[in-house]
């Protein structure tokens, strides 16, 4: 018996906008899905041919990419932070939009200027993108991982920036922040394991079932 596809979606804000687009797409939870009192992690869809994880965002791209769920949706500052061989995003979703910047201090109190800077301390969730932006401008990142509350480490010394997702800016506004430079826009993408796209025909049709979407909003 073809065990079901498994579609991997991330807890948080994408998931209110990916709802939509999914269910137009044929992918469709069930009900206990909507119920914010149920902490399971796995649900069945109107296609039995299919089931549904909801986890953390970051946690998404790598279920996809070790094949255990076949096709997913996150944000492409994930996608950008893993670079995993295993992962093809075929499809951009124009959801979720945001984008990824340096923010500093307003006073700018105990951060040097980038353009004298050849070492910064950083605070973020992005390690490996904050790295390699840096590194092209010739400045060695010393990242400080953290995962949340990204913006009480300048306050507290942890660190002179911050690396983090912006939308409105105004949560940087409200800690004594202010955006510097974009690194990179994001959006919400379709992504999918290429062993199961190159496997498993239902990979396929999901990625046409998602991609006609794609081209009836562009029409």
């Amino acid at each position: 018996m073809t065990k079901p596809l498994t579609f991997a979606v991330p807890k948080g804000r994408i998931l209110d906008e990916a709802l939509p687009v999914m269910a137009r797409a044929g992918v469709v939870p069930e009900s206990g899905f909507h119920d914010k009192s149920n902490r399971s992690l796995s649900f069945a869809t109107e296609n039995s041919d299919m089931r549904i994880i909801r986890v953390r965002a970051f946690d998404v791209a790598t279920f996809v990419a070790f094949g255990a769920a076949q096709a997913g949706i996150v944000g492409s500052d994930v996608i950008e932070e893993f670079n995993y061989s295993e992962l093809y995003a075929p499809v951009d979703l124009d959801i979720g939009h945001c984008r990824l910047s340096v923010a500093e201090p307003v006073e700018g109190a105990g951060a040097e200027p980038v353009a004298n800077a050849s070492h910064l301390r950083i605070a973020t969730k992005y390690p490996n993108i904050t790295s390699r932006w840096f590194e092209r401008k010739g400045i060695q990142a010393e990242c400080v991982k953290l995962n949340g509350a990204m913006e009480l480490a300048p306050t507290l010394g942890l660190a002179g920036r911050i690396v983090d997702l912006v939308s409105t800016g105004r949560t940087l506004k409200q800690n004594g922040l202010v955006e510097k430079e974009q690194i990179m826009p994001i959006s919400a993408r379709l992504i999918v394991n290429r062993a199961a796209l190159k496997t498993d025909p239902r990979v396929a049709e999901l990625v046409d079932a998602f991609r006609a979407l794609t081209v009836q909003e562009a029409a």
